[in-house]
């Protein structure tokens, strides 16, 4: 079976074996992360390709968690697992209300700054931060940028961020180039 990459969006990763019998730890990206095991079936993206997997079983382990993926009953098989994105189906996440966005959506996004009444373009973005006050945008420059500046933007909107056109590819904000 063929899948669309860009059908795909990263909701975790799997990070190390975690003892003998096939167990693998994972890190969850979805908020709260226990949700990460709400959705089926798993597309683990590996150097050689993407993979469908199921999840049996799963449990809290420090701050991230350790799952057993059906099939999988022995480390040195597990190993072949680490190092993945783990992805679903974009059609599974939950619809949003207007104005919220996931994060996969917001990345790649052309950014150009209105200020003081000049439209600039920053770059793209190429990943979003969690921080403990709000999410922070790291845009990077590209061929059309106005400099080959990286800015970290926080996303507040209608105070930095002014709008998100999807359709466009772009996003607005209100932010001094020379920072």
């Amino acid at each position: 079976m063929s899948v669309e990459s860009s059908n795909l969006v990263n909701v975790g990763r799997i990070t190390a074996v975690y003892g003998v019998k096939g167990w693998v730890k994972v890190h969850s990206y979805t908020e709260p992360q226990e949700n990460l095991f709400e959705y089926h079936p798993w597309f683990l993206k590996t150097k050689h390709g993407v993979k469908k997997i199921e999840i049996d079983d799963a449990r809290p382990h420090g701050d991230a968690f350790v799952a057993h993926i059906v099939g999988v009953d022995d480390r040195d098989l597990a190993l072949q697992y680490t190092a993945a994105d783990i992805a679903i189906e974009r059609d599974l996440l939950p619809e949003l209300d207007d104005g919220e966005y996931y994060w996969s959506q917001l990345e790649g996004l052309v950014v150009f700054t209105q200020f003081d009444g000049k439209r600039q373009r920053l770059g793209t973005i190429s990943k979003i931060m969690e921080t403990g006050a709000n999410d922070v945008l790291v845009v990077v420059a590209d061929a059309e940028s106005i400099d080959k500046r990286e800015r970290l933007i926080p996303y507040v909107p209608e105070q930095f961020v002014l709008s998100v056109d999807l359709d466009a590819g772009e996003m607005l904000v209100d932010w001094d180039p020379e920072f």
